[in-house]
């Protein structure tokens, strides 16, 4: 199995070609990056990381009117309340919690390549494929990019899905041609801060810097290439690269259709129902309509300072011409806001294929069934992301055993692995123990103890009942030692 091409001689014929030699497929990105940030794609990936950090649409509303000709006006003087009830961010974190929230378990035969892995696929790398499975769910995609550090050590870094655009070999997006990341730094020019428009292309033959300058890709002159390995050899250093491009794609779903399209039309709503209930409840006799009767002066803006200001308002009562105030009344029905807001809520957990943790059926005492019933479309949801993080993780895995193999950390090039995702479901702890109980002499005893819900670490805990069974086994040999055997005899 290929794992690493040596490609000195190719590499130092690109260089010495100079940038000329591409100045077609240089235009070829420029344009493709020009049609990405167009896209709806692209529109949507910072949508979904807007929505979740709080930029929504309602905080850009405006209280409007019909003025003259029928077009709408702003209005400043009514209530305009923005209430921001972030439904779609507790979506997301409750789907990332529910798949990835927990360490994953890696089943292999050899208890070696096991503890190269569990070292490997450590806590810090978790929470990088944690970020990265957040980053899925609001931009559809999530990537992951394998380099070696000073030392030498295999590291893993994480691509936003809106600076990284692919380009496949093949329709179903399997093979990995090429890709671009674009991403902006902070910079100087003199005493001036500027932003520097970072472009890198990722190629099978190592990594091509540019920077972004009116629309036009320009060569990065301090570092124009970059091979994804380096090996000393004596005192020279030879550039070396993975038979393939060490960029990952973790899909939500196979279209790569982020949480927010299915999602954004209900949260807008959730916010608005809120705003207005808010607004109706704040428009009292010293904001709303009032209809005056034989008022005593001209302006109506100074009559709505003086009320204000005062409470009260003077009106004329001259014999028979009376005088008086009348408003308009809106009564707020806040019922009718409380059932479309729960009718809104609930198709939101629906539409983003979420569950309730207030659910009736959560209520006195509930079983495992209602429990699964409960988590049933999160969990459909969860098996859709699953199938596409296990093919992801067989492309990381080729990378994970080359670099053991280069290394010289064990040949494990045919060695299956199995990856587990172990998903923070609630459950019935007492029908899950009985049921184990239950199992003891049908089903195997890792098979059982991996069921336990008490059960952190499946390896250790047969560990610790077998070292229990040894305890046990060498005092009963000493009691009968000391004792002797049941008929007496020492």
């Amino acid at each position: 199995m290929l794992f690493f091409r040596d490609q000195t001689e190719e590499i130092n014929e690109r260089i010495r070609l100079g940038a000329a030699s591409r100045i077609s497929d240089i235009r070829f990105l420029e344009l493709e990056l020009s049609k990405f940030h167009k896209s709806r794609k692209f529109k949507d990936m910072l949508r979904g990381i807007r929505y979740y950090e709080g930029e929504h649409k309602i905080l850009t509303r405006e209280r409007t009117a019909i003025g003259e000709g029928g077009r709408p006006i702003t209005i400043t003087n009514l209530p305009n309340n923005r209430i921001l009830d972030n439904q779609y961010a507790k979506l997301v974190d409750q789907k990332v919690n529910y798949l990835l929230s927990k360490p994953l378990t890696f089943e292999t035969e050899k208890d070696a390549f096991g503890e190269h892995l569990k070292n490997i696929f450590n806590w810090r790398f978790m929470r990088v494929f944690r970020n990265i499975g957040k980053g899925a769910f609001n931009g559809g995609v999530g990537w992951l990019f394998l380099y070696c550090d000073e030392r030498g050590e295999l590291k893993f870094k994480r691509f936003p899905s809106y600076e990284v655009l692919p380009f496949w070999a093949d329709a179903d997006r399997t093979i990995l041609e090429c890709a671009v990341r674009e991403y902006c730094v902070d910079g100087y020019e003199g005493d001036k801060e500027v932003v520097i428009i970072k472009v890198e292309v990722y190629q099978k033959d190592g990594v091509y810097f540019y920077e972004k300058q009116n629309g036009k890709l320009v060569p990065d002159h301090e570092m124009p290439y970059s091979p994804y390995l380096t090996i000393i050899e004596g005192d020279e250093e030879k550039p070396l690269n993975w038979a393939r491009i060490p960029l990952i794609a973790f899909r939500y779903n196979s279209e790569e259709i982020p949480l927010i399209r299915r999602t954004k039309a209900l949260q807008d709503a959730i916010n608005e129902v809120l705003s207005d209930f808010a607004n109706n409840m704040q428009e009292d006799k010293r904001n709303t309509i009032l209809v005056i009767k034989n008022y005593d002066g001209a302006d109506l803006g100074e009559l709505r300072r003086n009320l204000a200001t005062y409470g009260a308002i003077k009106v004329r009562y001259d014999g028979d011409v009376k005088g008086g105030v009348e408003t308009l009344e809106i009564n707020v029905n806040a019922e009718n806001y409380k059932t479309i807001l729960d009718l809104l809520k609930k198709a939101m957990i629906e539409n983003g294929r979420g569950y309730d943790a207030k659910d009736d059926r959560m209520s006195s005492n509930p079983n495992q069934m209602n429990i699964q019933s409960m988590y049933s479309d999160i969990d459909l949801d969860a098996n859709g992301m699953e199938t596409e993080f296990q093919a992801a993780f067989e492309d990381l895995l080729w990378f994970v055993k080359g670099y053991l193999l280069h290394t010289g950390q064990g040949d494990y090039t045919k060695e299956h692995v199995n990856v587990i995702f172990n998903r923070d479901i609630l459950v019935n702890e007492t029908e899950a123990i009985e049921n184990c109980q239950k199992s003891v002499g049908i089903l195997s005893n890792e098979t059982i103890v991996s069921q336990h819900p008490w059960t952190t670490d499946i390896n250790m805990e047969l560990a610790r009942i077998a070292a229990e069974k040894k305890e046990e086994a060498g005092l009963l040999e000493d009691e009968r030692n000391l004792f002797g055997d049941e008929d007496g005899n020492q």
